[in-house]
């Protein structure tokens, strides 16, 4: 039986960092600081489910941070139970990659990181979105329906009255 996901040989000479499955399985070490994530034999982390994606998500280190950006996934990307495209992650944030999670754990000072953290979302995605949105409660939107166009029926004659 093969594993449901893959990782490069551990004889690399840096990690960057550790994506841990949630309820067992082996550590993925995070071997370069770009690595696409999907089901695709091309991607840097190969994930055999399903319900993954052939390009699922990207994770890039930026400012000694790693990053994770969904790549229009059928199933969807999350970080802590919310719903992103493209988010900061933190040493120790759950990332759910379709219904499969993982905690991360990485530290920013030895990727380069220097003062606070930078906000958690790109400047243009924080105001391209709604609140609700942003919390993942926003509903999709509905699709208006046509209305039916009744076949006038002859209407009967008036009864006649007697008088």
């Amino acid at each position: 039986m093969t594993e449901p996901y893959e990782h490069q040989s551990l004889a690399a000479s840096e990690n960057f960092g550790t994506l841990v499955p949630k309820g067992g399985g082996d550590p993925i070490p995070l071997l370069k600081k770009n690595l696409l994530i999907g089901r695709r034999e091309s991607c840097d982390i190969v994930l055999r489910f399903k319900n993954v994606s052939a390009h699922h998500c990207q994770l890039s280190v930026r400012g000694g941070y790693w990053y994770v950006k969904d790549m229009k996934s059928l199933n969807g990307v999350k970080v802590n139970d919310v719903s992103i495209t493209d988010r900061r992650l933190q040493s120790g944030d759950t990332l759910t990659i379709a219904k499969h999670s993982y905690r991360i754990y990485y530290v920013p000072a030895d990727l380069g990181a220097v003062g606070p953290p930078p906000p958690d979302a790109p400047p243009e995605e924080i105001f391209g979105d709604s609140l609700l949105k942003r919390a993942g409660l926003e509903q999709p939107a509905r699709r208006k329906r046509k209305k039916r166009k009744s076949i006038d029926q002859p209407k009967s004659p008036p009864p006649e009255t007697n008088s």
